[in-house]
């Protein structure tokens, strides 16, 4: 049936405005929106933290020379972060256990226009290297080079020569991300291993790559105060080891010496509660400036030595310390008995 024509204008006008109502759907073919993805797109990434200090690359050469002594060259890549600073201190032991080691010809440079002023110390058993400027403090990634030789780190042994050294020492106070160590000898080497970690820590260093004059550890990832161990072993007779040098333990009393201190103590206690009858006594205030003064003296002759010869680190107590000691704690005991009662309180 035809439509009368006023009506079929008004069915098309019905459908458009009803088409125009009804909202727009989506297409079948779109997609919805897929998560964004923080390690792909830089612009949705948190902002980073600040970032702490590390050393990110640590390289060391040990080179054995044919009199014995060991030449460190070591390249040292630290990155300040966020923060400034003024240079590196690199620790390195002079004396472990009763063992002394010499270090000298301390040199120090920068490929990153760094300062490198070197300043040396001994503090405790360590000698610390110091480079860089106060007045010119630095940061972000900076590169220091240091040289040092180090004699008496070669030991003889019945058949070999050997070297015991740590690398890196266990002084740095921030994490290394990658270290590497070169051994560098004149003479074929009889054999090599590496441990990695703190002191006494046994494990193997990651990766070894030897030749016949010379071997290279590598580590990754070492922590703060972790080091690297290295012990090679050389044909004995072919360089020249001196004999080691050691220094006297700190303590060397005897049983005596021992004995004379805890009754020295035991005296200075009997003075105390004998300070009534001694009080005021002309004879007992001499007798105990007398012993005060030799008991001074006593300590001091037996320290002054190894003070004088390796330095205030190295002093050691022996028995004429210990009995000097207990002389001058009843010296100290006797003069202050020997004031008047009115000074000590007793009236």
């Amino acid at each position: 049936m035809r439509l009368p024509g006023h009506v079929r204008v008004g069915v098309i006008a019905l459908v458009l405005a009803t088409a125009m109502a009804i909202p727009t759907l989506p297409s079948a073919a779109s997609a919805p929106s897929e998560p964004v993805d923080p390690a792909t797109d830089p612009a949705a990434r948190p902002p980073a933290g600040p970032r702490s200090e590390n050393i990110p690359t640590y390289d060391a050469v040990l080179t054995v020379r044919t009199d014995g002594v060991l030449h460190v060259h070591e390249t040292i890549t630290y990155d300040f972060g966020d923060s400034r600073g003024y240079g590196i201190v690199r620790t390195v032991p002079y004396r472990i256990k009763n063992r002394l080691y010499g270090i000298g010809g301390v040199r120090a440079s920068s490929s990153t226009g760094a300062s490198a002023k070197v300043r040396t110390a001994k503090f405790l058993h360590e000698l610390r290297i110091s480079v860089g400027d106060e007045g010119k403090p630095v940061g972000g990634l900076q590169a220091y080079v240091l040289d040092y030789d180090v004699t008496g780190a070669l030991t003889p042994y019945r058949g070999r020569d050997e070297l015991a050294w740590d690398a890196l020492g266990t002084g740095w106070g921030v994490p290394i991300d990658d270290a590497a160590v070169r051994v560098v000898s004149p003479v074929p080497l009889a054999g090599a291993d590496c441990a990695a970690g703190r002191p006494g820590d046994t494990g193997r260093c990651g990766a070894t790559r030897g030749r016949r004059h010379s071997v290279e550890f590598t580590q990754s990832g070492l922590q703060p105060h972790e080091g690297m161990m290295i012990r090679i072993a050389l044909p004995e007779g072919i360089i020249r080891v001196p004999p080691p040098r050691y220094a006297p333990a700190h303590f060397r009393g005897s049983v005596a010496g021992s004995w004379a201190l805890i009754a020295g103590l035991l005296l200075a206690a009997l003075v105390w509660l004998c300070r009534r009858v001694l009080a005021g006594r002309g004879l007992v205030l001499m007798g105990g400036t007398f012993l005060l003064a030799a008991g001074v003296v006593a300590v001091s002759w037996d320290l002054a030595d190894d003070i004088l010869r390796g330095g205030l680190w190295e002093a050691s107590v022996g028995d004429a310390a210990m009995i000097g000691v207990a002389a001058a704690v009843v010296g100290a005991a006797l003069i202050w008995a020997a004031r008047p009662w009115s000074a000590q309180g007793l009236q």
